[in-house]
């Protein structure tokens, strides 16, 4: 069988893009799988993700989009999708998200390896353990905060992480960290943003009489919870649901949303939009 590799790239929105990408890929004797691609009308911004196979040499069709890249402007990445994606996972004390993506792994339904899981509790390490993944311990505290986040960042050196996956991890990340690992890391947000934020979202839901509550996944920025979303999830609620209920029913919907949003980082179907995302689901 051969190869399987998906090629992304974004560029200005002009005519004899696609010929240019698939004419190229002709050449090098590649069969297209699937090809996805969007203009961005505001932005005038083109996207494209294409997945293909052959018996080619990576590096020397690398290299062949690298000359092809200036006549276009074009930013493009090509991935080995035999190669899964490393993920580092932080998180605090529930347990939900985190023990879903473990089981979605475990089950074969997620494309990544799970390399490591840190931690500023130590509860969850039994249950990280029961999966054969190493997990850290890194209390914190405001003084400790820049000495724990170095340590966080030498975690994802050490396990050589493409992705950190904030499972829940309840710690305002500094703006160092979120710059040092842009477009790398996913959080999910225990709301249907931009409304709610903050502490007890599904308290401040109850309080309005909310009709649908949801969750948010999206990427990190130094905007808290502001980041380019990637995927969300709700579920209609009536003034019966106690607020106990309606973080019930979030956790499911947390554990929906997560999952997808690192499924298809994972399958690089996810490309950034300024502050948005654009997304080439199956």
């Amino acid at each position: 069988m051969s190869a399987e590799y998906v090629l992304t790239l974004s560029c200005p929105d002009r005519p004899g893009v696609v010929a240019a990408v698939s004419g190229l890929l002709a050449r090098k004797g590649c069969n297209i799988i699937e090809s996805q691609q969007f203009g961005d009308p505001v932005e005038e911004r083109f996207f494209m993700r294409v997945q293909f196979s052959g018996g080619f040499a990576v590096d020397e069709l690398r290299a062949e989009f690298a000359s092809l890249a200036p006549e276009f402007a074009m930013e493009f990445q090509l991935f080995d999708l035999a190669v899964r994606t490393r993920v580092l996972v932080l998180v605090s004390r529930f347990d939900h998200c985190l023990n879903d993506l473990l089981y979605r792994v475990r089950s074969g339904l997620l494309p990544i390896e799970i390399v490591g899981v840190a931690s500023n509790h130590p509860d969850l390490r039994p249950l990280t353990q029961s999966y054969g993944v190493d997990y850290h311990h890194l209390p914190v505290t405001p003084e400790t905060k820049p000495r724990q986040e170095a340590e966080i960042l030498t975690l994802v050196d050490h396990y050589q992480a493409d992705l950190v996956v904030l499972a829940r991890y309840m710690q305002v990340l500094s703006e160092d960290m979120c710059a040092k690992l842009a477009g790398r890391m996913i959080n999910i947000h225990h709301s249907f943003l931009p409304s709610f934020k903050g502490a007890k979202p599904y308290h401040q839901a109850y309080s309005r009489g909310v009709k649908l509550i949801g969750a948010t996944a999206h990427y990190v920025t130094p905007d808290l919870d502001e980041g380019p979303i990637i995927e969300q999830e709700v579920a209609r609620v009536n003034h019966t649901h106690s607020p106990e209920d309606l973080a019930a029913i979030g956790r499911d919907l947390e554990c929906q949303a997560l999952g997808r949003a690192v499924r298809w980082h994972a399958e690089h179907r996810v490309l950034l939009d300024g502050h948005k995302t654009v997304i080439f689901p199956r």
